[in-house]
């Protein structure tokens, strides 16, 4: 299906016009390209540090890899008149999230990696990371599932450099001066024990947790830091904010009683999250434009 959708002369519009204005805002520097097929499905999986992550890996893919570049997109994008359109005609893969249109997008994804043997995108994330320290988060286990479904390598790609355009949370990108952007490809994920495992929600998760170290300690060599032990929790780091929320709610309930005898009315109570780094979320005000 994506490949009878495509239109190369606008692929060819696309690609020259998104080449242009990345050489003029970017300085990217690429290495292990050489890990990413020439031909045949592939699983890129990258990392998500901002809302230009599509171009920037995109470029990537397409200029520094030689491959066509595959994305799953929200249906809310997909919706705007233009980019539907340019999209549908670069092969493009619509998702409508939380609906079983999702499981169809998976299929469509399936049918990009097995029959046209293309090269799709994920952000197994599913959103721009949270993490303080902007580190890869835990991950959603769509990829693994389709890694193990269809047999396709998994390339992890991690980056850096993309925040500084864009910072998540942020309207106004920052062009000038050229951004630095470092880019590295791994050879594929080590999939192979999982291969012949009944496709269980442990197993999954498993596999899933080897791609995301895989693309941590690809960013990890970029930043010449050592990443956290454990990984941002977006889901549990979300509960915890919203217990502590609660639990402020009940003890500033509790302290308000009315003033007797000349007193003063109940004193406000320090309710607030823990104070580690790790387990509060940012403001949400967005959300990727791409994900497994």
């Amino acid at each position: 299906m994506a490949k009878q959708r495509e239109s190369r002369w606008v692929k060819a519009v696309v690609s020259r016009v998104v080449r242009f204005v990345l050489w003029f805002v970017t300085k990217p520097d690429w290495k292990g390209t050489e890990h990413v097929p020439e031909r045949g499905g592939v699983i890129i999986a990258a990392n998500h540090l901002s809302l230009v992550d599509p171009l920037t890996v995109a470029h990537f893919l397409y200029i520094g890899a030689r491959r066509w570049p595959t994305f799953t997109m929200k249906d809310s994008v997909m919706r705007i008149p233009v980019v539907s359109a340019v999209a549908r005609s670069t092969g493009q893969i619509p998702v409508k999230r939380g609906s079983t249109d999702a499981v169809k997008a998976l299929q469509e994804a399936e049918l990009a990696l097995t029959r046209d043997e293309a090269s799709v995108i994920f952000y197994p994330e599913g959103t721009c990371t949270r993490d303080p320290d902007l580190w890869p988060m835990t991950a959603k286990t769509g990829v693994a599932r389709l890694a193990l479904t269809t047999g396709v390598p998994v390339v992890p790609v991690a980056h850096w450099g993309d925040q500084n355009i864009l910072p998540y949370g942020s309207k106004k990108p920052s062009l000038f001066p050229r951004k630095r952007l470092e880019f590295r490809a791994g050879p594929p994920v080590d999939l192979a024990r999982f291969r012949d495992q009944p496709l269980t929600g442990s197993v999954l998760k498993e596999a899933t947790e080897v791609i995301m170290a895989d693309i941590t300690a690809l960013q990890a060599q970029i930043r010449g830091e050592e990443p956290p032990a454990v990984p941002y929790d977006l889901k549990r780091a979300r509960a915890e904010a919203s217990e502590a929320k609660r639990a402020e709610h009940r003890v500033g309930g509790a302290g308000e009683r009315p003033a007797e005898d000349g007193g003063e009315t109940g004193g406000a109570v320090d309710g607030t999250a823990p104070a580690d780094g790790r387990s509060g979320p940012d403001g949400e005000n967005g959300k990727s434009s791409t994900g497994a």
